[in-house]
């Protein structure tokens, strides 16, 4: 796994030198250590323990007496999950490394990619992100990243108009339609919670990830 996080740095790596030459119109290579932006440094957790977790689910399973195959799908669910978010976290941690030694770049942007994207990616693409802090991500996300050459802050939202129609969408599609205080407010669907390993990841507002406080200890 730790050779395909390594692919993945290399090209985006490339691919970002490439963008750069484009809009700064100048050439910046840059000299990349693929141990800072692969294996360990993506969550400060040694791979072998993030890999033993989707066998500690298949055991934990059969321990309460799930079917094998039932447990079996449980464990290679969290396999998937897993080595795909490495490979996001490989390319987002590039992001960061590579444009903080391009002076030109200060923000990055996401762009859809593909003919459906969840509505999470659609608002996230509304928005500019600070090129020194990581760039938040959701499983199965397939967004590329542009970078954006600016002399001043264009401020968090880029268009509002599409992120008001996005709303929209959202609201009709869950039967939701009263923005006038009493219904959700989609405004605020997509936040980055910070997870413990990972980083900033996209989601709904109450998600949260188990940490040591979430775990009851026996007493």
């Amino acid at each position: 796994m730790i050779a395909g996080q390594r692919q993945v740095a290399a090209l985006t790596t490339t691919y970002l030198e490439t963008l750069y030459r484009e809009i700064a119109d100048e050439t910046s290579r840059v000299n990349l250590d693929l141990d800072t932006v692969t294996g360990r440094a993506l969550r400060g957790v040694n791979p072998e323990e993030v890999y033993r977790r989707p066998f500690v689910e298949i055991w934990t399973a059969l321990g309460n007496g799930t079917d094998f195959d039932k447990a079996l799908k449980l464990g290679t669910d969290r396999l998937d999950d897993i080595a795909k978010t490495d490979l996001q976290l490989a390319r987002t941690h590039t992001v960061r490394a590579v444009t903080a030694d391009q002076p030109g770049v200060e923000y990055t942007v996401r762009e859809l990619q593909g003919e459906y994207d969840c509505a999470l990616c659609m608002i996230a693409a509304t928005q500019r992100y600070h090129k020194r802090d990581l760039a938040p991500i959701h499983p199965g996300c397939d967004c590329l990243v542009k970078t954006v050459r600016a002399d001043y802050d264009p401020g968090q939202v880029l268009d509002p108009d599409r992120l008001d129609r996005i709303h929209e969408l959202v609201e009709e599609a869950l039967g939701e339609s009263d923005r006038g205080g009493r219904a959700v407010d989609y405004r605020k669907i997509i936040i980055a919670n910070e997870h413990g390993e990972i980083g900033p990841v996209l989601g709904y507002r109450g998600q949260r990830f188990t940490g040591p406080d979430d775990i009851p200890l026996p007493t």
